[in-house]
């Protein structure tokens, strides 16, 4: 099959809803959508001893396939989109990174386009409002504060496609500019962060509610200062961002995480850069130099990690044959968890009647065979 068609039904896989799997289930596709039954001569694939799970959603993620949501033009932009649909991530918030005020209000005017035209879900403003100390891979002379009115800057030049803003909300201004967030519908994100455990708590209190790669640009957990990590995990109002790809977090951690705040809490993100889907070599990420090797994005100046190579199927396929998590509960992380926080979960985000037909087909050893996008496929497993 190529393109869309009328009807299809996809059968005999292990089909993973939102109730469970079914062990030879199957999904109709009518159109765009998923119909909840079939007409007489639709077409029919066979995908025994396949899985088919919800397309995922990224809602952190810098670029792809040689290009960088935050520097590339529109088709750049766009070669970074299929880059990662074509790795199962059928729905994708651009991410920036630090620059200049101006500079990103500019940037979130072009990424605002491509959300209006579907092919992104909206835009995260990562940086320039984060801590020095826990700077990662920003440029430090770019940093500020987050004052509230320059906040609201970026979020009205995204023309409605703001999505999430991470902020150290321990900085000046923090939590006023959470509040103004909240009352925005923008997801107010705490990461870059040298908080303590009672800054963190005043925050989230405020209306933050998404933890920007966990663990990853903040204080350690230590049992007499348990900083950020502890007040993110025990709240049962912060869904906690993870990045497996087996360098960003040991494997104890992500258990750690998974445990504490339940699947029903973590959204796995890739945070890729450029490279991802690419290859090694020397990139930029923002004003920043990255050298790639070996799959490990590190600035040439000081070697901090600079995002990540990650593709989600990779990231999937390790929560379950490296971290042994049920395959419902990574599909909750990757796809509906993620779905819901960026408010389109009526869309996307699980394999039900009515919603967009976003889907990707996994063999038994859940490597991906088939991508489909609002009813066509972007990988045909027929082929």
């Amino acid at each position: 099959m190529s393109g869309s068609a009328h009807s299809t039904v996809l059968s005999g896989a292990r089909v993973v809803l939102p109730t469970g799997t079914v062990t030879r289930g199957r999904v109709i596709v009518e159109g765009e959508r998923i119909a909840g039954s079939a007409p007489e001569g639709a077409r029919t694939v066979d995908l025994s001893g396949h899985w088919i799970v919800p397309g995922f959603v990224d809602m952190h993620n810098h670029g792809g396939g040689g290009a960088s949501f935050t520097s590339g033009t529109a088709e750049e932009v766009l070669k970074g989109v299929r880059t990662h649909r074509e790795h199962g991530t059928t729905t994708l918030v651009a991410s920036t990174v630090t620059g200049d005020l101006d500079a990103l209000a500019r940037r979130a005017g072009l990424l605002a386009e491509l959300t209006q035209q579907g092919e992104i879900a909206g835009i995260h403003f990562e940086g320039p409002f984060i801590n020095p100390c826990r700077k990662g891979a920003h440029k430090e002379d770019l940093l500020r504060d987050p004052d509230p009115a320059e906040v609201r800057k970026l979020v009205d030049a995204a023309h409605g496609a703001a999505r999430m803003v991470t902020l150290a909300t321990e900085l000046p201004g923090g939590l006023a500019s959470v509040r103004l967030l909240a009352e925005q519908g923008v997801i107010a994100a705490i990461g870059h962060t040298d908080a303590t455990y009672e800054q963190t708590r005043a925050a989230i209190d405020a209306g933050a509610t998404v933890a920007t790669h966990l663990f990853n640009a903040m204080p350690g957990l230590a049992h007499r200062e348990p900083g950020p990590i502890a007040a993110l995990l025990e709240d049962e109002r912060i869904t906690v961002e993870l990045i497996n790809d087996g360098t960003h977090l040991h494997p104890a951690a992500l258990e750690l995480a998974f445990h504490h705040a339940g699947a029903h809490r973590v959204a796995l993100i890739t945070d890729a850069m450029d490279a991802a889907g690419f290859g090694d070599g020397t990139y930029h990420l923002g004003p920043l130099e990255v050298e790639v090797k070996d799959g490990v994005a590190r600035l040439v100046e000081g070697g901090s990690i600079a995002g990540s190579t990650l593709t989600l199927d990779t990231a999937f396929k390790r929560s379950v044959t490296v971290d042994e998590l049920p395959v419902e509960s990574v599909v909750q992380a990757i796809s509906a968890n993620p779905a819901k926080l960026i408010g389109l979960y009526e869309e996307i985000g699980s394999l039900e009647p009515g919603k967009y037909a976003d889907l990707v087909v996994l063999d038994a050893a859940f490597d991906v065979k088939g991508v489909m996008r609002r009813g066509e496929w972007i990988v045909n497993p027929a082929v």
